[in-house]
């Protein structure tokens, strides 16, 4: 019964919260004197009016679910990784980087470079794991901080040693990856790659592994009580490595994906700029960390972007009101985690235990 609701409960809560971001939307919307009926139909065709909307919002999604598998896997483990941006971003300049300058054929590059972007955003996330287990750094702040540190660097890498030349002068980016290197689309003409196939199919699999596995087990033990776990033998340093590797693995693997499926190179603030990385976290944090409900957070956050370009488009309402809603998302986030500390607490019953 209490694994049942909570399944349930990692459905409705993006749903809900989205419902209250909706109902703050309204009054704003109505506050400046527009219609809100008119502004979220508008807002409802931009997203899923059409085939050509669903594609756009289920690749705006893509690198959102799996930014927001990552940081599920180490919230699950008890650890806050907060550095997804920069572990994206040296994903997709890995990801760049291979599929141009390796030599082989295409799918051997293709699948390098999908390797390379999660392997150089797992390392970058583990660096801070093992900062934390080796001296105590505080995991929060290492990871936001590494995060400048890898825009920086690769904003230099493009700017100056990888610049493309042979375009526009105007921005620092790489070189464009060859078209037999790209990630294929799901549908001729549409934006939609294979790179949203690949993240639904790893939010499965990761759902089974964190309820099936004895794995899945230790980390969920871990992250609801850590003395415990360390009773029953769990090596908490090993699997903080683990953990932390695995988390930034799916944000690089987001980055490469980004790359290989949308961008074809890396750009200086392609990853930054959309803030693919902060809206991943708030998926995850709207879902509970259940892998099934952070995919469906997911597609809903990135309707909204979506949905307020159409807004923008056919209204006098301007774009921010995707913005209003997003930040009401937030405050219904910050509610819910201080309602559970509070329960904590009093000895209250921890959504942990139902998971």
């Amino acid at each position: 019964m209490l694994n049942w609701k909570a399944n349930i409960s990692a459905w409705l809560q993006p749903l809900i919260a989205i419902c209250i971001g909706l109902i703050g939307g309204a009054i704003a919307i109505a506050w400046i004197g527009g219609s809100i009926t008119d502004t979220y139909a508008q807002m409802w065709k931009g997203a899923f009016g059409n085939f050509y909307f669903l594609t756009n919002t289920l690749t705006r999604a893509t690198p959102l679910i799996l930014v927001g598998l990552g940081v599920s896997i180490a919230f699950r483990a008890g650890f806050f990784n907060m550095g997804s941006e920069g572990q994206m971003i040296l994903g997709a300049l890995s990801a760049a980087l291979i599929a141009l300058y390796l030599p082989g054929p295409a799918v051997f590059k293709l699948i390098a470079a999908i390797l390379g972007g999660i392997t150089a955003g797992g390392i970058w996330s583990a660096f801070a794991g093992y900062l934390d287990a080796r001296f105590k750094m505080n995991l929060i702040i290492t990871t936001l901080l590494l995060n400048y540190i890898a825009a920086l660097f690769a904003g230099y890498l493009v700017a100056y040693p990888l610049k493309d030349k042979t375009g526009s002068a105007a921005l620092a980016q790489t070189m464009m990856v060859d078209k037999s290197v790209w990630l294929p689309k799901l549908f001729q003409g549409m934006s939609v790659h294979a790179g949203f196939i690949i993240a639904i199919g790893l939010a499965v699999l990761l759902y089974i592994f964190i309820k099936y596995t004895k794995s899945g087990y230790e980390i969920r033990m871990l992250g609801y009580n850590p003395l415990f776990a360390a009773y029953g033998g769990v090596n908490r340093g090993k699997l903080m490595l683990a953990s932390m590797f695995a988390s930034g693995g799916f944000a690089g693997l987001a980055g490469a994906v980004e790359v290989l499926g949308m961008q074809y190179r890396y750009t200086d603030g392609m990853v930054s700029n959309p803030g693919y990385a902060w809206s991943g976290i708030m998926a995850t944090l709207l879902s509970g960390a259940h892998p099934l409900g952070t995919a469906v957070a997911a597609v809903l956050l990135a309707a909204l972007q979506t949905g307020g370009m159409g807004v923008e488009r056919n209204t006098s309402i301007p774009l921010e009101i995707s913005s209003v809603i997003q930040s009401l998302l937030i405050l219904f986030v910050t509610a819910k985690f201080s309602y559970t500390i509070w329960k904590r607490r009093k000895g209250g019953k921890s959504d942990a235990a139902s998971s």
